[in-house]
């Protein structure tokens, strides 16, 4: 049997695809899995580097801000749903799963016309265009969190789970070896920031800001600048008290030693954030695509994990202020740890194999 997974344009999107590829191979390496993703995507630069089959198709974006660019899609379609035509004829795929991206609707949606079974992997509180479109024609939705459900109309037949966002399961005696890797003790309490490969240059500011003020005094701080903005922010690198990093690699390290997170509220992060059990101070990206990282914020904030932080509202005496109060107070911190455990679900990946062997027969 053939798995074919369509999913990407960003790593939210294609970070569940890798997950769900690695974990079915794992379990049923009699499975051939075959990941698809867009040309102008990040998997375009990461997949060739996987050991593990691919296609590129030439798909573009819905635009919301360039608006006139979208009268090109009825043209674009016609050639985009020929080169899915021609992967499928290749492949042969048993199913279809698709995990968000401008790759994953016409993928999925080709392959419901054409009587392949279908399911979607929804990462986010608020569904994303291809999940609400094409709810009523899939077998089945993935839920990564409840909230989600409210905003979707299935189908008659349609099978909708919670499962949780695929993620690598936490490894707690990593903590000790992490400890070492970044030089850091028991003594102080630390705060992680992450705004993503590219950085967050409005995260990145309000944490300069802080640090140049002398508020960090008592706390260490892992910083992942991120690759676009590392080099404006580098000069504030002072070991062990204050880390920068382009990219943090393995993060899972970093999340090993981290008490407190300052990042933006992509669900994936979200759900690696509550496995480990980290409070979080999330700032939605203000441009995500139909804002959807701020319904992710909300839900994490109103489940008492996290505290919702608007970018407007984001200024280095604000952050000073907020983590000098929760690093003040352990057992409200302690609280927010149980709350963030409660939402974890770090068994999503091997839940979404159990559904693909029911799914395939």
């Amino acid at each position: 049997m053939t798995v074919l997974i369509a999913g990407g344009g960003t790593g939210g999107h294609l970070m569940p695809a890798l997950a769900i590829a690695a974990a079915l191979r794992r379990a049923r390496p009699q499975e051939r899995v075959v990941l698809v993703g867009a040309t102008r995507g990040v998997e375009a630069a990461l997949l060739p580097t996987r050991d593990i089959p691919f296609h590129l198709l030439s798909a573009e974006p819905l635009y919301r801000r360039q608006w006139w660019k979208n009268f090109r899609w009825p043209f674009l379609a016609l050639g985009l749903l020929r080169e899915v035509d021609r992967v499928f004829d290749l492949e042969k795929p048993s199913l279809v799963i698709g995990t968000g991206g401008y790759v994953s609707g016409p993928v999925l949606w080709r392959a419901a016309r054409r009587g392949i079974p279908t399911a979607i992997q929804e990462q986010n509180a608020f569904p994303g265009f291809a999940t609400r479109r094409l709810a009523g024609r899939v077998k089945e939705i993935w839920l990564g969190v409840p909230e989600a459900r409210a905003h979707l109309r299935p189908g008659a037949q349609t099978v909708v789970l919670e499962t949780g966002n695929p993620i690598a399961a936490p490894d707690p005696l990593r903590r000790s070896e992490a400890l070492g890797r970044f030089g850091l003790d028991e003594s102080l309490p630390v705060l992680l920031v992450t705004g993503g490969s590219q950085g967050a240059l409005a995260l990145n500011q309000a944490v300069a800001g802080w640090l140049e003020a002398g508020g960090a005094a008592g706390v260490r701080v892992l910083w992942a600048a991120g690759r676009g903005t590392y080099d404006q922010f580098r000069r504030l690198h002072h070991p062990p008290a204050v880390q920068v990093f382009d990219f943090l690699d393995p993060i899972a390290d970093a999340y090993a030693v981290a008490d407190l997170a300052l990042s933006r509220a992509g669900m994936m992060t979200i759900a690696e954030l509550c496995a480990w059990g980290i409070p979080a101070l999330l700032v939605p990206l203000p441009t995500a695509a139909a804002d959807h990282q701020t319904p992710n914020a909300r839900v994490l904030a109103a489940a008492g994990a996290g505290i919702y932080l608007p970018q407007k509202d984001l200024t280095p005496a604000r952050l000073g202020a907020l983590v000098a109060e929760l690093f003040a107070a352990p057992e409200r911190l302690r609280r927010m740890r149980d709350a963030a455990l409660q939402r974890a679900r770090p068994d999503a990946a091997d839940r979404i194999v159990d559904r693909i062997g029911v799914l395939s027969g």
